[in-house]
C-alpha cells in the first residue's frame, strides 16, 4: 500500500465511520470493539512498522498525517490507534523477536490494543521520579507500583511499563518491561472526567508482585530514559497534527453552517464580522500547521528535534484553544450539538495541553533550549 491509498482510505474511514460515531463518545458511549478491527484492516496500526515484520514501512510523516486526519472527528480515538501502532513498532524495534513475533498479527490486525505507561499518581512530566519498581525475581522480573492516566489501559492486551529498577530518582535505573494485563497481581480501572476519556481508552492499574520473564525487558536500565525522550519528542509533533487537524475540521463546519444559517436577513456569511473571525480562525491555523510541518519532518529524518517539537506542540495547543471558542460562538447555540465537533474538540484541546508534557514546562524547555542555539 502507498501512502496515497493509506491516507485516502483513512479519509473515508473517517467521514463514513469514525465522525458518525463520535457523537456519542463526547457524551460517554465507548467506541466500539470492531472499529479498532476495521482501523487495523487500513493499515493504521503498522505504519511505520517495517515491511519484514507485516508493516507498511511508511515514515514517521505519514503516522502524523494519518493521526491529524482521524482527530478531524475525534481526538482520543486518534490517540488510541496511534498508541497501539507505536507499541507495535516499538517492540519490532527493540523487544526480542520470540516475544513479539506471536503477539504481532492481533496488534497489527487491531484485534487486540496495547499501551505505554509511564505517568504514575505521583509521577507525570517528571519522569525520573517514577516510583513503580522492578526487581529481580529468580531468572525473571517482579513488578510493583501504580501507572494512571494511560491511554488504552481499559482494553489494552499489554503495556510496555517504564519502572526503576535501581534507586528512586535514578535516571539510569529506569527500565522498560512488557507485561501483559491479564497477570495475576495486575489490576485495572476506568479514569473518567467530565470530558469524556471513552474513545482515549483512559484509565490506570495496579501491578501487586507482577512477575515476568526476562526476555520480557524492552529496555534494559540504562537505556529506558534517553529513548523516551525521543519518543515524547515524536508524540509531540503528531499531537500538533493532530490538533490542526481538530482546528480545520472546526473551521469547514463552521464555514459550511454560515452559508446556509440565516441571520437579519441573509446568510451569516453575509456579515463581516462572521466573515473576518473565521477568517482569523484560517490565518492562526496556517501559522500552526507552518511550524508543525517542520517539526514533522524533523523528527521524520531523524533530525534533533526537541525544540521544534516543544514549539510546534504549544503553537497548535495554544491556537486550538484560541480559536476554538470563537468558532463555537459563530456557531450560536447549535454548535453545542454533539453531532458538530465543537465541544468535543475544546476539550480535546485541553487535554491535548496536559500530554506529552504541560504547556508550562514546555514553554521553560523552549526557552532553555533557544538560549543555547546559535544565533541566525
Amino acid at each position: 500500500m502507498t501512502e496515497a491509498e493509506l491516507q485516502a482510505a483513512v479519509r473515508a474511514f473517517v467521514r463514513d465511520e469514525v465522525a458518525p460515531a463520535a457523537a456519542a463518545w463526547s457524551m460517554g458511549a465507548a467506541p466500539d470493539p470492531a472499529l479498532l478491527g476495521r482501523a487495523g484492516a487500513l493499515g493504521l496500526m503498522r505504519i511505520q512498522v517495517p515491511a519484514e515484520a507485516g508493516g507498511l514501512g511508511l515514515g514517521f510523516a505519514a503516522k502524523a498525517r494519518a493521526a491529524e486526519t482521524l482527530a478531524r472527528a475525534d481526538f482520543g480515538f486518534a490517540m488510541s490507534v496511534v498508541n497501539t501502532q507505536n507499541v507495535a513498532l516499538r517492540l519490532v524495534a527493540s523487544a526480542e523477536r520470540r516475544v513479539w513475533e506471536p503477539l504481532l498479527p492481533d496488534l497489527l490486525s487491531g484485534r487486540s490494543s496495547a499501551c505505554t505507561a509511564l505517568t504514575e499518581p505521583g509521577a507525570g512530566s517528571d519522569f525520573a521520579s517514577i516510583s513503580t519498581t522492578a526487581r529481580r525475581d529468580g531468572e525473571g522480573w517482579r513488578l510493583d507500583g501504580e501507572k494512571c492516566w494511560v491511554i488504552n489501559a481499559r482494553h489494552a492486551a499489554f503495556a510496555i511499563v517504564y519502572a526503576q529498577c535501581g534507586e528512586p530518582g535514578d535516571r539510569d535505573g529506569i527500565g522498560a518491561f512488557l507485561v501483559p494485563l491479564d497477570r495475576p497481581g495486575c489490576s485495572r480501572y476506568p479514569l473518567d472526567a467530565p470530558f469524556a476519556q471513552t474513545s482515549m481508552g483512559t484509565g490506570g492499574f495496579r501491578l501487586e508482585g507482577v512477575r515476568i520473564p526476562a526476555d520480557h525487558v524492552v529496555f534494559a536500565p540504562g537505556q529506558a530514559f534517553g529513548a523516551i525522550l525521543d519518543e515524547i519528542n515524536g508524540a509531540r509533533a503528531y499531537v500538533a497534527a493532530m490538533c490542526c487537524g481538530m482546528l480545520g475540521a472546526a473551521i469547514e463546519a463552521a464555514g459550511d453552517y454560515g452559508e446556509s444559517r440565516r441571520s437579519f436577513g441573509r446568510a451569516l456569511a453575509g456579515h463581516q464580522a462572521w466573515r473576518l473571525a473565521l477568517a482569523r480562525a484560517g490565518v492562526a491555523l496556517a501559522a500552526a500547521r507552518a511550524i508543525t510541518a517542520e517539526a514533522v519532518a524533523a523528527v521524520d529524518r531523524g533530525a534533533p528535534a526537541q525544540l521544534a517539537a516543544a514549539q510546534a506542540k504549544i503553537a497548535a495547543v495554544d491556537t486550538c484553544r484560541r480559536q476554538l471558542p470563537e468558532l463555537l460562538h459563530l456557531m450560536g447555540a447549535e454548535g453545542l450539538r454533539p453531532q458538530h465537533p465543537f465541544s468535543r474538540h475544546l476539550a480535546a484541546a485541553e487535554i491535548a495541553t496536559l500530554t506529552d508534557g504541560s504547556t508550562e514546562m514546555l514553554l521553560e524547555r523552549v526557552h532553555r533550549l533557544m538560549r543555547r542555539a546559535p544565533a541566525p
